[in-house]
Protein backbone atom coordinates (compact mmCIF):
# COMPACT_ATOMS: atom_id res chain seq x y z
CA UNK A 1 0.00 0.00 0.00
CA UNK A 2 1.60 3.41 -1.20
CA UNK A 3 1.90 6.40 1.08
CA UNK A 4 -0.31 9.60 0.27
CA UNK A 5 3.17 11.29 -0.10
CA UNK A 6 3.92 9.39 -3.58
CA UNK A 7 2.16 11.69 -5.66
CA UNK A 8 3.19 14.88 -4.48
CA UNK A 9 4.89 17.33 -6.87
CA UNK A 10 8.52 18.41 -6.27
CA UNK A 11 7.50 21.37 -4.51
CA UNK A 12 5.82 19.09 -1.85
CA UNK A 13 9.16 18.16 -0.59
CA UNK A 14 12.19 20.19 0.91
CA UNK A 15 14.80 18.73 -0.60
CA UNK A 16 13.38 19.35 -4.45
CA UNK A 17 11.11 22.20 -3.77
CA UNK A 18 13.69 24.57 -1.99
CA UNK A 19 17.57 22.77 -1.58
CA UNK A 20 18.00 22.08 -4.60
CA UNK A 21 15.85 24.63 -6.65
CA UNK A 22 16.97 27.55 -8.15
CA UNK A 23 16.70 30.51 -5.29
CA UNK A 24 15.72 33.54 -7.76
CA UNK A 25 13.20 31.20 -9.70
CA UNK A 26 11.23 28.68 -7.09
CA UNK A 27 8.61 26.93 -9.02
CA UNK A 28 5.44 26.99 -7.50
CA UNK A 29 6.06 29.74 -4.65
CA UNK A 30 3.55 31.86 -5.70
CA UNK A 31 0.26 30.33 -7.46
CA UNK A 32 -2.11 33.41 -7.92
CA UNK A 33 -5.99 33.02 -6.77
CA UNK A 34 -6.93 35.93 -9.20
CA UNK A 35 -4.88 37.39 -12.40
CA UNK A 36 -3.64 41.05 -11.87
CA UNK A 37 -2.46 42.76 -15.60
CA UNK A 38 -0.75 46.24 -16.10
CA UNK A 39 -4.02 47.80 -16.71
CA UNK A 40 -5.50 46.55 -13.12
CA UNK A 41 -6.09 49.81 -11.10
CA UNK A 42 -3.81 48.56 -8.04
CA UNK A 43 -3.89 50.42 -4.35
CA UNK A 44 -0.52 50.17 -2.40
CA UNK A 45 -0.20 49.97 1.15
CA UNK A 46 1.83 48.95 4.06
CA UNK A 47 4.89 49.06 6.13
CA UNK A 48 8.26 50.86 4.31
CA UNK A 49 8.93 47.83 2.74
CA UNK A 50 5.47 48.24 0.29
CA UNK A 51 7.45 51.16 -0.82
CA UNK A 52 9.23 48.50 -2.41
CA UNK A 53 6.08 47.38 -4.73
CA UNK A 54 4.68 50.69 -4.92
CA UNK A 55 8.08 51.92 -7.13
CA UNK A 56 8.72 48.41 -8.92
CA UNK A 57 5.23 48.57 -9.95
CA UNK A 58 5.09 51.99 -10.82
CA UNK A 59 8.61 51.72 -12.47
CA UNK A 60 7.44 49.13 -15.37
CA UNK A 61 4.01 51.70 -15.96
CA UNK A 62 1.65 49.46 -14.13
CA UNK A 63 -1.43 51.07 -13.13
CA UNK A 64 -0.88 51.92 -9.94
CA UNK A 65 -3.10 54.42 -8.25
CA UNK A 66 -1.72 57.59 -7.00
CA UNK A 67 -4.08 60.31 -5.80
CA UNK A 68 -2.40 62.64 -3.73
CA UNK A 69 0.96 63.27 -5.69
CA UNK A 70 1.17 66.54 -7.84
CA UNK A 71 1.58 66.32 -12.13
CA UNK A 72 4.66 68.57 -11.97
CA UNK A 73 8.64 68.41 -12.88
CA UNK A 74 9.95 67.21 -9.01
CA UNK A 75 12.67 65.41 -8.18
CA UNK A 76 11.63 62.21 -6.57
CA UNK A 77 13.58 62.07 -3.55
CA UNK A 78 12.12 65.61 -2.85
CA UNK A 79 8.67 64.22 -3.27
CA UNK A 80 9.49 61.16 -0.80
CA UNK A 81 10.66 63.36 1.31
CA UNK A 82 7.34 64.84 1.92
CA UNK A 83 5.38 61.45 1.42
CA UNK A 84 4.58 61.91 -2.33
CA UNK A 85 4.54 58.93 -4.30
CA UNK A 86 5.23 56.37 -1.64
CA UNK A 87 1.69 54.90 -2.35
CA UNK A 88 -1.60 55.70 -3.88
CA UNK A 89 -2.12 58.20 -1.32
CA UNK A 90 -0.23 60.49 1.12
CA UNK A 91 -1.06 58.19 4.41
CA UNK A 92 3.10 57.05 5.04
CA UNK A 93 3.76 53.93 6.50
CA UNK A 94 0.93 51.76 7.54
CA UNK A 95 2.66 49.40 10.01
CA UNK A 96 -0.40 47.66 11.34
CA UNK A 97 -4.23 46.85 9.73
CA UNK A 98 -5.59 48.70 12.82
CA UNK A 99 -3.83 52.05 11.64
CA UNK A 100 -5.12 51.17 8.32
CA UNK A 101 -8.95 50.18 9.75
CA UNK A 102 -8.45 53.58 11.46
CA UNK A 103 -7.66 55.21 8.56
CA UNK A 104 -10.60 54.09 6.15
CA UNK A 105 -13.25 54.67 8.84
CA UNK A 106 -11.90 58.27 9.82
CA UNK A 107 -12.15 59.20 5.79
CA UNK A 108 -15.81 57.85 6.28
CA UNK A 109 -16.58 59.86 9.40
CA UNK A 110 -16.79 56.92 11.46
CA UNK A 111 -13.94 57.33 13.86
CA UNK A 112 -11.89 60.90 14.88
CA UNK A 113 -8.56 59.86 16.26
CA UNK A 114 -7.18 61.65 19.45
CA UNK A 115 -4.76 63.83 19.94
CA UNK A 116 -4.25 64.16 16.61
CA UNK A 117 -2.03 67.14 16.21
CA UNK A 118 1.74 66.45 17.79
CA UNK A 119 4.30 69.38 18.10
CA UNK A 120 8.11 69.48 16.63
CA UNK A 121 10.27 72.22 17.38
CA UNK A 122 7.00 74.51 17.47
CA UNK A 123 5.86 73.47 14.49
CA UNK A 124 2.76 71.12 13.89
CA UNK A 125 2.19 67.67 12.47
CA UNK A 126 -0.28 65.11 11.81
CA UNK A 127 -0.08 62.44 14.19
CA UNK A 128 -1.36 59.71 12.08
CA UNK A 129 1.50 60.22 9.29
CA UNK A 130 4.21 62.34 11.12
CA UNK A 131 6.94 62.14 8.54
CA UNK A 132 5.24 63.21 5.74
CA UNK A 133 5.77 67.71 6.86
CA UNK A 134 9.63 67.22 6.97
CA UNK A 135 9.73 70.58 9.08
CA UNK A 136 5.96 70.82 10.24
CA UNK A 137 3.40 72.99 9.88
CA UNK A 138 3.15 76.97 10.52
CA UNK A 139 -0.43 76.07 12.48
CA UNK A 140 -2.59 73.24 13.88
CA UNK A 141 -5.30 74.20 11.36
CA UNK A 142 -3.03 73.66 8.37
CA UNK A 143 -2.30 70.38 9.41
CA UNK A 144 -6.25 69.42 9.57
CA UNK A 145 -6.77 71.30 6.68
CA UNK A 146 -4.23 68.92 5.11
CA UNK A 147 -5.88 66.11 6.48
CA UNK A 148 -9.05 66.42 5.14
CA UNK A 149 -7.58 67.26 1.53
CA UNK A 150 -5.82 63.66 2.44
CA UNK A 151 -8.88 61.71 3.41
CA UNK A 152 -11.11 62.74 0.04
CA UNK A 153 -7.54 61.22 -1.63
CA UNK A 154 -8.05 57.92 0.55
CA UNK A 155 -11.07 57.37 -0.76
CA UNK A 156 -10.88 58.47 -3.95
CA UNK A 157 -8.24 55.54 -4.35
CA UNK A 158 -9.90 53.14 -2.63
CA UNK A 159 -12.97 53.69 -5.01
CA UNK A 160 -10.82 53.56 -7.99
CA UNK A 161 -8.91 50.82 -7.21
CA UNK A 162 -9.65 46.77 -8.70
CA UNK A 163 -6.95 45.25 -6.05
CA UNK A 164 -5.40 46.30 -3.01
CA UNK A 165 -1.88 45.21 -2.37
CA UNK A 166 -1.47 45.13 2.03
CA UNK A 167 2.04 44.82 3.23
CA UNK A 168 1.68 43.64 7.01
CA UNK A 169 4.89 44.79 9.05
CA UNK A 170 4.25 45.09 12.86
CA UNK A 171 1.74 43.45 15.55
CA UNK A 172 3.57 46.44 18.13
CA UNK A 173 1.77 49.69 18.04
CA UNK A 174 1.47 52.57 20.85
CA UNK A 175 -1.85 53.27 21.26
CA UNK A 176 -3.79 55.90 23.22
CA UNK A 177 -5.36 54.91 26.81
CA UNK A 178 -8.76 56.21 26.40
CA UNK A 179 -9.88 55.59 22.88
CA UNK A 180 -7.62 52.73 21.46
CA UNK A 181 -6.00 55.52 18.66
CA UNK A 182 -2.93 53.54 17.47
CA UNK A 183 -0.47 55.68 15.93
CA UNK A 184 2.60 54.79 12.98
CA UNK A 185 5.06 55.03 16.01
CA UNK A 186 5.68 56.02 19.63
CA UNK A 187 4.88 59.61 21.19
CA UNK A 188 8.22 61.24 21.08
CA UNK A 189 10.12 59.52 18.79
CA UNK A 190 9.56 61.98 15.59
CA UNK A 191 7.41 64.38 16.98
CA UNK A 192 5.31 64.86 20.34
CA UNK A 193 5.62 63.66 23.66
CA UNK A 194 5.24 60.34 25.44
CA UNK A 195 2.98 60.54 28.68
CA UNK A 196 2.44 56.93 30.05
CA UNK A 197 -0.52 58.20 31.87
CA UNK A 198 -2.34 58.88 27.55
CA UNK A 199 -0.14 56.50 25.83
CA UNK A 200 0.49 52.54 26.14
CA UNK A 201 2.12 49.84 24.24
CA UNK A 202 0.09 46.70 22.47
CA UNK A 203 1.04 44.08 20.83
CA UNK A 204 -1.65 42.27 18.91
CA UNK A 205 -2.25 38.58 19.03
CA UNK A 206 -3.26 36.92 16.37
CA UNK A 207 -7.12 36.81 17.03
CA UNK A 208 -7.21 40.98 17.20
CA UNK A 209 -5.22 41.05 13.54
CA UNK A 210 -7.39 38.43 12.12
CA UNK A 211 -10.95 39.93 12.90
CA UNK A 212 -8.89 43.32 12.32
CA UNK A 213 -8.51 41.77 8.97
CA UNK A 214 -11.74 40.84 8.80
CA UNK A 215 -13.28 43.86 8.79
CA UNK A 216 -10.77 45.46 7.06
CA UNK A 217 -11.91 43.27 3.93
CA UNK A 218 -15.55 44.21 4.33
CA UNK A 219 -15.01 47.79 4.24
CA UNK A 220 -13.06 47.74 1.39
CA UNK A 221 -15.59 45.62 0.05
CA UNK A 222 -18.44 48.19 1.18
CA UNK A 223 -16.70 51.04 -0.74
CA UNK A 224 -15.46 49.12 -3.61
CA UNK A 225 -17.63 45.91 -4.47
CA UNK A 226 -15.49 43.59 -6.38
CA UNK A 227 -12.25 44.48 -5.10
CA UNK A 228 -9.44 42.36 -4.16
CA UNK A 229 -6.76 42.05 -1.78
CA UNK A 230 -3.40 40.89 -1.94
CA UNK A 231 -1.36 40.45 1.61
CA UNK A 232 2.31 40.36 2.26
CA UNK A 233 4.50 39.88 5.30
CA UNK A 234 7.25 42.54 5.33
CA UNK A 235 10.50 40.43 5.67
CA UNK A 236 12.11 43.16 7.36
CA UNK A 237 12.90 42.53 11.34
CA UNK A 238 11.88 44.94 13.90
CA UNK A 239 14.55 47.75 14.75
CA UNK A 240 13.42 47.75 18.11
CA UNK A 241 10.95 46.57 20.39
CA UNK A 242 8.84 47.47 23.28
CA UNK A 243 7.51 44.39 24.67
CA UNK A 244 10.24 43.34 27.02
CA UNK A 245 11.77 40.28 25.11
CA UNK A 246 14.77 40.03 23.08
CA UNK A 247 14.07 41.94 19.42
CA UNK A 248 14.84 38.51 17.59
CA UNK A 249 12.26 36.94 19.74
CA UNK A 250 9.57 39.60 19.22
CA UNK A 251 10.84 39.14 15.44
CA UNK A 252 9.44 35.59 15.36
CA UNK A 253 6.34 36.47 17.11
CA UNK A 254 5.65 39.42 15.04
CA UNK A 255 6.09 37.58 11.69
CA UNK A 256 4.62 34.58 12.70
CA UNK A 257 1.16 36.06 13.69
CA UNK A 258 1.13 38.50 10.52
CA UNK A 259 1.62 35.48 8.50
CA UNK A 260 -0.97 33.06 10.19
CA UNK A 261 -3.47 36.00 9.51
CA UNK A 262 -2.39 36.52 6.46
CA UNK A 263 -2.78 33.01 5.47
CA UNK A 264 -6.06 32.36 7.09
CA UNK A 265 -7.38 34.98 5.76
CA UNK A 266 -6.58 34.30 2.39
CA UNK A 267 -7.42 30.61 2.53
CA UNK A 268 -11.13 31.84 3.65
CA UNK A 269 -12.15 33.92 1.01
CA UNK A 270 -11.78 33.67 -3.16
CA UNK A 271 -11.25 37.35 -3.06
CA UNK A 272 -8.00 37.44 -1.12
CA UNK A 273 -4.40 36.27 -1.72
CA UNK A 274 -0.96 35.95 -0.13
CA UNK A 275 2.32 36.69 -2.07
CA UNK A 276 5.11 35.05 -0.35
CA UNK A 277 8.18 37.42 -0.85
CA UNK A 278 8.32 37.13 2.82
CA UNK A 279 8.94 33.51 2.64
CA UNK A 280 11.52 34.16 -0.69
CA UNK A 281 13.58 36.59 1.02
CA UNK A 282 13.99 35.13 4.78
CA UNK A 283 14.45 31.47 3.70
CA UNK A 284 17.72 29.27 4.54
CA UNK A 285 18.30 28.77 1.19
CA UNK A 286 18.77 32.64 0.50
CA UNK A 287 21.46 31.89 3.60
CA UNK A 288 21.06 35.43 4.07
CA UNK A 289 22.05 37.17 0.56
CA UNK A 290 19.04 39.25 0.68
CA UNK A 291 20.13 41.11 3.60
CA UNK A 292 22.19 43.79 3.73
CA UNK A 293 25.19 44.04 6.73
CA UNK A 294 22.65 45.68 9.25
CA UNK A 295 20.55 42.31 8.52
CA UNK A 296 17.83 44.23 8.47
CA UNK A 297 17.69 46.06 4.72
CA UNK A 298 16.63 43.74 1.95
CA UNK A 299 19.23 44.10 -0.71
CA UNK A 300 18.46 45.61 -4.16
CA UNK A 301 18.88 41.91 -5.31
CA UNK A 302 16.02 40.36 -2.76
CA UNK A 303 13.86 43.20 -4.54
CA UNK A 304 14.13 42.50 -7.87
CA UNK A 305 13.56 38.41 -6.75
CA UNK A 306 10.50 39.19 -4.80
CA UNK A 307 8.87 41.77 -7.77
CA UNK A 308 10.61 39.11 -10.46
CA UNK A 309 7.88 36.50 -8.97
CA UNK A 310 5.45 38.96 -9.35
CA UNK A 311 5.95 39.52 -12.77
CA UNK A 312 6.69 36.26 -13.92
CA UNK A 313 3.20 34.85 -12.42
CA UNK A 314 1.03 38.08 -13.66
CA UNK A 315 3.05 39.42 -16.73
CA UNK A 316 4.90 35.55 -18.43
CA UNK A 317 5.15 37.53 -21.75
CA UNK A 318 7.38 40.35 -19.68
CA UNK A 319 9.74 37.92 -17.90
CA UNK A 320 13.04 38.87 -19.53
CA UNK A 321 11.85 42.52 -19.48
CA UNK A 322 12.32 42.37 -15.92
CA UNK A 323 14.98 40.41 -15.40
CA UNK A 324 16.74 42.97 -17.64
CA UNK A 325 15.67 45.91 -15.93
CA UNK A 326 13.83 45.45 -12.99
CA UNK A 327 17.60 46.03 -11.11
CA UNK A 328 18.27 48.81 -13.14
CA UNK A 329 15.10 50.79 -11.88
CA UNK A 330 16.03 50.21 -8.61
CA UNK A 331 18.61 52.71 -7.09
CA UNK A 332 21.83 51.25 -5.81
CA UNK A 333 21.18 53.07 -2.26
CA UNK A 334 17.02 52.83 -2.65
CA UNK A 335 17.09 51.11 0.61
CA UNK A 336 18.20 54.58 1.78
CA UNK A 337 15.82 56.57 0.12
CA UNK A 338 12.88 54.34 2.03
CA UNK A 339 11.02 56.83 4.41
CA UNK A 340 11.01 54.22 7.31
CA UNK A 341 9.57 55.88 11.22
CA UNK A 342 10.21 52.81 12.43
CA UNK A 343 14.30 52.82 11.17
CA UNK A 344 14.22 56.16 13.10
CA UNK A 345 14.04 54.75 16.51
CA UNK A 346 17.77 53.56 16.17
CA UNK A 347 18.71 56.64 14.49
CA UNK A 348 17.76 58.42 18.04
CA UNK A 349 20.45 56.29 19.66
CA UNK A 350 23.46 57.19 17.21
Amino acid sequence: MGSPYDTLPASAFWRSGVAEAELSAIKGLYLPKFPITRETKIMTAGSCFAQHVHRALAARNWAVIDTETPVAPIAREVLNRFGYGLYSARYGNIYTARQMLQLLREALGEFAPAEPIWTREGRYVDAQRPNVEAEGLERPEHVRQARRVHLRRVLRAVKEAEVFVFTLGLTEVWRHRDSGTVYPTAPGTLAGDYDPEHYEFHNFTLPELRKDLEQLRTLLVLLRPGIRMLLTVSPVPLTATASGKHVMVSTGYSKAVLRAAAGELADSYGDVDYFPSYELITNPAAQGRFYKDNLRSVTDEGVTAAMRMFFQAHDPQGEAYVAANTAAQIDEDEDDDLVCEEALIEAERS
